[in-house]
């Protein structure tokens, strides 16, 4: 067999195993290069189960890689691929050695053709070939599409089985065509139809022309590439089972239109009708079988429960295609023509993803003239360029990319160029095109030893499929081109379409839109909530407690609680003004309904919609630590539960599903029966467990919390007593209400290198997304590994700047780093998320930029594993990661390492320390404090509010309000006590103050802020006359008189929100407005003499205030947020508002909000603080504030 000519065909016949490696010699053809192949005919058609190969024996020629096609006619060749993607087998690595390659999806085939790729560099093509297989038997069957058809009807009264089964193989060259159709009661159907190669299962309801018809599924694409197709349909009850070769789905028929629940419902009156309808379909169909029964073979014995008109073989058509895989294809064509033509004509079919490519281009006129066709935005377009000026410019056709076959013609005849594209005809008058000894050429690409300027492609590469190629309206054999007998080519499948779709099945996940082209594919993600290349990952948190930690404040938000799982995300409310973060879900009656009986319905029953979805609810209450939900009843005359041992009057629903019944109210616990007072034991009537029990004329309530986890949320609610005289009732079922991540603050500390935690293999095989939270003092570490036989995936510390992600799926390890600017070995909290998918790697870290790899684009893309995962380790104890790990997610599940710590040595759950990381999101001087799972923001110490002290405090002042804030007083003694020397109290005197507010107001002048002292000194802040400037009056020394400090920054009472800040350390002070320093350093300008301090008090002030603050005392915020427990005197009106907000133009926005006045402050005041010698008022008239304690009057 040496020295064998390229395309050299074996006849080999047998069952378990054709062919043998066993003996000298081998195949080696004349020329190696990548055109020649290697063909078997096996005689009949063969399951082939495994290919082996081996080298010419005695020799140095062997293949190291090759393609393997399968055909059942020897034409129309399929190439057989490894996980839909690898197309290439490797070869052997010497000549006596057996490279056995099993296959993952047996083929059934007649022929088989090996295509060397590659070989021993040393060496030629050599090759001993084996192929093992087991027979096959098959029922076949050809239906024309116009009068052969096939049905089979049960026998009336035959008992329905609860599971039943259709499969069936099909080819064909058609892309549409009903495939099969199956009939049930009242005219419902199911219908199996062929739409542009795509299979479509139908549920229709009517017997006309044009039923009503639902789609159930799409699957499949490409089919009518006439190869064979493997069909399953299945029914179990009411869920359909849809699968098309490898690919299945899954799905319910609609309640209103079961077929499934009529069959079994009706089963006498049942038909069921399994028909290859005389419709359109043209092509065979093989082995067609219903629970077991083979139709055909009953076809074939005459059985009379089948009829129909059929053909039992295959009678299929030869259609010879070409693939164009890349940019150096090209086919070359002679065009010949004994004298100059004025008449041509070129036509050919093609299919392609691409939406730009060189088609034909050819010479024609005189001097260099050139035609151009090429597809230009999915449509063809027509150029013919002469000298460089285009001559001719024609466009037709739309959507050309579609993956579909779209036929071209172009003629020219009588003066009249035209082309056809499908059934779009364009036209244009030309005189001057002749044709004479023309080449064509299809797409781009010429021989190596043309190189002229018509060889060079200015409209990109065609990738895709050709057929039906005529010239002059005559056939190009394709055939003779292959065996190079006609024209020339390079680097072509011919006989063979290797289109492959690569959105079918998508792998765009989460409802993400797939395009492609022919090497690759985009997912379009947008308004899918998901991001990544394949639509994988949130772009939402998980829970209001992860937008909290990310700094965000009370609002709106999206959560996706299973991260990248099927959950979809959903929208709630997240409340984080209380010290807990609460997640709030709505439904859609939340607010206090009064009870409207109905004549003749003797129970009211209302039902609950939420916001959320069934599956996003109960994964949102799974996940918190705590769920509740008010429910309230407000009574007279209206009985609710009555006695523990009776039935109760009402009763409400809750749970997953459509709920439980639950039959205690709020506040108690579920089974009791009670409402909160029968549990506390104060209900107004003693002998009952509810107030409303009492059944009293005169209004009580029963409420409070349900906080049962599972039996929340309340999805409806059952009222009894509410139809007698006198009966009135309200109810109300507040939302649902959670706080708590059990997920997010779930950690463990590893101590030592060699502690680790192990769970179950990762199964992530087409993609996989790893995020979580880690602080070390390491300089590196394994976070995480889980290894395969060959394949693995780890996620390390790899130095003290740098993480690294690397895996392996059989292409050889893929690595991604990202490197960070400052050491991540700070023991703070830094967040990793990788993401694995068939397109690529991603690694990112904190915030900075996320790091991406190109995965090759046809290699393998199965991540297989089998070892347990290690966290905080490796399988070899060796560099294992020392620290912490907290929120470990995998797909969107998060692994319990609280949990697998508590047992495991050397592991302890969770983590401490949250404030070196998260402490910065405390605001103005708010202080970090640390919890087992989390921080609190204590704003005790600073002049705002909020949960990270961000929340500004302002009010609205009129001319008759004022606040004071009294501090301690120096005397310990009583009134009548003896006044101590002054020197016992000098290291009480201040030498340093810190003073902050913000204003808004149109008054000039005006007195924003007074402090005075038990020794009279006082502070004053004024705004000037005119608003020209402020003055910050000092009187530091009882003795002198008052200095005074002016600015001539204008404009300070237009209205606008403007900051001061003052600070003095001993007689240095310094003052800002804004951020303009009016004065620093020693900077006291006048002495001025003779102040009069009445003139002071005259002053008054209308407009805002905020965020005041005096050293660490905030008297603002004591007045408006704990006025009974403050030493302030509150006179004359003073309204809380947002006015201090940088984003409120109107001071007086809230004055709708509570009103505090003086009412007994002085009193509250001696009370609380009876000793006290610093008084800070702000916004008042002083005359009306002269507070006079201890005999000694302090302004």
């Amino acid at each position: 067999m040496e020295n064998w000519p390229h395309g050299y065909v074996v006849d080999l016949c047998g069952f378990s195993y054709m062919g043998t490696l066993v003996g000298a010699g081998g195949w080696s053809p004349l020329v190696s290069d990548r055109y020649q192949w290697l063909q078997v005919d096996l005689g009949e058609r063969i399951q082939i189960t495994a290919i082996a190969t081996q080298g010419r024996y005695g020799s140095s020629d062997w293949l190291t890689s090759y393609l393997l096609m399968f055909s059942d006619t020897g034409h129309n060749w399929k190439q057989y691929r490894q996980e839909d993607s690898i197309g290439f087998f490797p070869g052997n690595s010497n000549a006596d050695s057996v490279v056995q390659y099993n296959l993952q999806q047996p083929e059934v085939a007649r022929f088989l053709r090996l295509i060397p790729l590659d070989w021993n560099p040393n060496g030629r093509i050599g090759l001993r070939l084996e192929t093992y297989g087991c027979p096959y038997t098959s029922d076949v069957v050809s239906l024309d599409g116009r009068s052969s058809g096939l049905a089979y009807r049960l026998s009336p009264g035959v008992k329905q089985t609860s599971k039943d089964v259709v499969s069936l193989k099909f080819k064909t060259l058609r892309n549409h065509g009903t495939l099969l159709h199956v009939e049930g009661h009242d005219g419902l159907s199911l219908s199996l139809e062929l739409e542009r190669g795509k299979l479509l299962l139908l549920l229709k309801q009517g017997r006309t022309s044009s039923p009503e018809t639902h789609r159930l599924a799409s699957l499949g694409s490409l089919l009518d590439n006439q190869q064979w197709h493997h069909v399953i349909l299945e029914q179990r009850n009411t869920q359909l089972n849809l699968t098309v070769d490898k690919h299945a789905e899954r799905f319910q028929i609609p309640a209103e239109f079961s077929l499934w629940d009529i069959k079994q419902v009706c089963l006498k009156k049942y038909r069921l009708i399994p028909s290859i309808r005389p419709k359109d379909f043209h092509g065979c169909l093989e082995n067609l079988q219903f629970n077991g029964l083979n139709l055909i073979e009953m076809a074939k014995h005459k059985d009379r429960k089948v009829t129909g008109n059929v053909t039992f073989s295959c009678l299929e058509s030869i259609s010879i295609a070409i693939t164009f895989p890349g940019p150096m294809s090209f086919l070359q064509l002679p065009w010949i023509t004994s004298t100059p033509s004025e008449a041509f004509s070129v036509g050919f079919k093609f299919r392609t993803w691409n939406k730009a490519g060189l088609l034909v281009y050819f010479n024609v006129l005189h001097r260099g003239g050139v035609l151009w066709l090429y597809l230009s935005d999915a449509r063809v377009r027509l150029e013919i360029i002469k000298e460089d000026r285009t001559l001719l410019e024609l466009r037709a056709g739309s959507v050309l990319n579609d993956g579909q076959w779209h036929s071209v013609d172009l003629t020219f005849k009588h003066g009249l160029l035209t082309i056809m594209v499908d059934n779009e005809r364009i036209s244009n008058t030309q005189s001057e095109i002749v044709c004479s000894m023309c080449f064509c050429y299809l797409l781009q690409g010429c021989p190596a030893e043309d190189d002229g300027p018509e060889c060079r492609n200015p409209f990109g590469v065609f990738q895709g499929c050709m057929r039906h190629i005529t010239l002059e309206r005559q056939p190009v054999d394709l055939i003779m081109v292959q065996q190079r007998l006609l024209g020339n080519y390079s680097q072509l499948q011919i006989d063979m379409c290797g289109m492959i779709d690569r959105c079918s099945p998508s792998h765009c996940e989460h409802g993400g839109r797939c395009t492609q082209s022919w090497s690759s594919f985009h997912c379009n993600c947008s308004g899918s909530g998901y991001n990544g290349a394949t639509c994988h990952s949130s772009v939402y948190e998980q829970s209001c407690e992860a937008y909290k930690h990310n700094g965000n404040t009370s609002g709106h938000f999206y959560i996706d609680v299973d991260g990248s799982g099927p959950i979809q995300p959903q929208q709630v409310y997240c409340n984080m003004t209380e010290e807990r973060t609460w997640m709030v879900i709505q439904h859609n009656n939340t607010g206090l309904t009064r009870v409207q009986p109905s004549h003749g319905v003797s129970q009211l029953s209302v039902h609950f919609d939420y916001a959320s979805q069934e599956e996003q609810l109960l994964a949102a209450i799974s996940q918190s630590e705590h769920c509740e939900q008010e429910l309230s009843y407000q009574c007279r005359m209206s009985r609710l539960l009555n006695a523990l041992e009776g039935s109760p009057f009402s009763w409400w629903l809750g749970g997953p599903g459509q709920g439980r019944v639950q039959t205690y109210w709020g506040g108690a616990q579920p089974g009791s029966q009670q409402c909160a007072c029968g549990l506390q034991g104060d209900c107004v009537d003693p002998e009952h467990y509810c107030n409303c029990d009492a059944d009293r004329d005169e209004w009580t309530e029963d409420s409070g919390p349900l906080t049962h986890k599972e039996s929340l949320p309340v999805r409806s609610l059952v009222l009894g007593d509410v139809h007698r005289p006198g009966s009135e009732a309200a109810y109300r079922v507040g939302p649902l209400r959670c706080h708590g991540d059990k997920n997010f603050w779930n950690a463990a500390f590893f101590d030592k290198e060699t502690s680790y935690l192990h769970f179950p293999t990762f199964h992530a095989e087409l993609s996989a997304d790893i995020s979580f939270l880690f602080k070390t003092t390491a300089s590196s570490g394994v976070f995480l590994e889980n290894l395969g036989i060959r394949d693995f995936i780890r996620i390390e510390l790899s130095s003290s700047t740098q993480v690294l992600f690397s895996f392996d799926v059989g292409n050889g390890p893929l690595e991604v780093h990202v490197e960070s600017s400052i050491p991540l070995n700070d023991d703070r909290w830094h967040q990793i998320r990788a993401e694995r998918n068939i397109k690529e790697a991603s690694l990112r870290l904190d915030d900075l930029p996320v790091v991406t790899r190109e995965a090759p684009l046809d290699g393998h893309f199965h991540l297989q594993l089998n070892s347990q995962l290690f966290i905080g380790g490796t399988a070899s104890r060796q560099k294992g990661f020392q620290g912490c790990i907290r929120s470990l997610q995998l797909n969107g599940v998060t692994l319990d390492l609280e949990e697998r710590a508590k047992i495991t040595p050397g592991v302890q759950p969770g983590c401490p320390g949250h404030c070196s990381s998260y402490g910065s999101f405390c605001q103005n001087q708010g202080r970090c404090v640390e919890r087992t799972n989390g921080f609190h923001c204590d704003c005790s110490l600073s002049a705002y509010t909020g949960v990270f002290c961000q929340t500004v405090v302002s009010a609205v002042f009129k001319s008759e309000t004022s606040v004071s804030y009294t501090f301690k007083d120096p005397h310990r003694g009583g009134r009548n006590s003896s006044a101590l020397p002054s020197s016992i109290y000098s290291d009480l005197t201040l030498r340093e103050e810190n003073v902050s507010l913000s204003f808004r107001t149109s008054q000039s002048p005006a007195l924003l802020l007074y402090i005075s002292s038990y020794y009279r000194e006082y502070l004053a802040l004024l705004i000037n006359k005119h608003s020209e400037g402020m003055q910050v009056r000092y009187r530091l020394d009882s003795s002198r008189e008052a200095d005074v400090l002016r600015s001539s920054v204008s404009g300070l009472a237009n209205g606008q929100l403007h900051t001061l800040t003052i600070r003095r350390l001993s007689d240095s002070v310094s003052v800002q407005v804004k951020f303009n320093t009016l004065c620093k350093g020693h900077c006291f300008i006048a002495s001025v003499t003779q102040l009069d301090l009445a003139w002071l008090a005259s002053l008054s002030f209308t407009g805002c205030l905020s965020a005041v603050c005096f050293n660490t005392i905030s008297p603002l915020k004591a007045a408006l947020l704990h006025p009974d427990n403050s030493p302030v005197i509150i006179s004359g009106p003073l309204v809380k508002s947002n006015c201090g907000s940088a984003a409120s133009a109107n001071p007086h926005a809230a004055e709708n909000s509570r009103t505090l006045s003086g009412r007994g402050w002085r009193k509250s005041l001696v009370e609380y603080y009876p000793h006290s010698f610093y008084v800070l008022t702000f916004l008042n008239n002083l005359t009306e504030c002269q507070i006079i304690m201890n005999d000694i009057e302090i302004i």
